[in-house]
């Protein structure tokens, strides 16, 4: 078994304040690089925000679609759960799943670059964070990264993400689900290949997975092996045969969560952290050890 994972690194919310990205071509100077202390601290302050283990599932190789290699690893077929506090990696690990601390275990682990919630179109400033925040990775020991940038009109932004390819390397990077914002995906899809990119991350560009299946498939098709196309959003073990059946995909990304409830004895009604929309303050999304190995199970059977 291999596994990856991906923590994704969010930074201050000062950072995303400051005008739209001017052309790259303008001139930037590159941040000043604190004390390795100083860097420890940062980075460890951007970790545990949200993060993705990736098990490998292994299956005959007869039975499995052709597909190019992702992150450097061999062919077999990749589970992606998306979990958000320590409890959850603990139980994703439980479900058949690894720990995800790069420091404790010795899986690949692949680090979300992202300043903010969301647009796809950042600023001078965020742009300068990306950067650093993919040095930092780096630094510690990522093995791969995971961002995704596009321009006002929704297209790949090219000179961008070139720009950050070029800091990333020579590690694997993933374009994440600002795919699914794009005007255009199968113009998009050529755009992310030329680009070198390994894998890409989509629900079809529709409300969910399966909703965007046709889509997904009809990507994988265009892709013919060129890049990894990995179908997220909204899988579960209701829907996951199904849509690995449907879009030939041999990797898939999902949450796994379960609600419980909090342990706080004394709540306040009148007082809710964050927007209307937000989750409820007393109840935790945690990765579920059934539904992960229920998940396991499925992809295991299809293959």
């Amino acid at each position: 078994m291999l596994v990856a994972v991906a923590v994704p690194v969010r930074t201050p919310s000062a950072a995303a304040t400051g005008p739209r990205r001017a052309p790259l071509a303008a001139s930037r100077a590159t941040p000043e690089v604190s004390p390795p202390e100083a860097r420890d601290e940062h980075f460890r302050a951007r970790l545990g925000v949200a993060m993705t283990i990736t098990r490998r599932v292994t299956g005959s190789a007869e039975q499995r679609p052709p597909r190019a290699a992702s992150a450097g690893m061999d062919d077999g077929f990749l589970m992606e759960v998306c979990v958000d506090s320590v409890e959850s990696a603990v139980n994703a690990e439980r479900g058949g799943l690894l720990q995800v601390v790069k420091q404790c275990v010795r899986v690949p682990v692949f680090v979300m670059i992202r300043p903010r919630g969301g647009d796809f179109l950042y600023s001078d400033r965020e742009v300068e964070v990306m950067k650093a925040d993919i040095r930092l990775a780096k630094l510690h020991g990522a093995d791969g990264l995971v961002f995704g940038a596009l321009t006002e009109d929704g297209r790949i932004d090219t000179e961008l993400c070139t720009a950050l390819l070029a800091v990333c390397r020579p590690l694997p990077v993933t374009f994440h689900r600002a795919f699914d914002m794009v005007h255009d995906p199968l113009v998009a899809l050529e755009t992310l290949i030329s680009l070198g990119f390994e894998r890409v991350l989509t629900s079809g560009c529709d409300s969910s997975a399966l909703e965007g299946l046709s889509l997904i498939k009809r990507l994988a098709e265009q892709a013919k092996g060129r890049i990894v196309v990995v179908p997220g959003g909204g899988i579960t073990e209701r829907n996951l045969q199904r849509i690995l059946e449907g879009s030939t995909a041999s990797e898939f990304h999902c949450s796994a969560r379960s609600a419980r409830d909090s342990g706080m004895k004394f709540r306040n009604p009148n007082v809710a952290m964050g927007a209307s929309f937000s989750a409820p303050e007393y109840s935790i999304k945690v990765a579920d050890v059934a539904k992960v190995r229920t998940l396991n199970a499925i992809a295991k059977n299809i293959l």
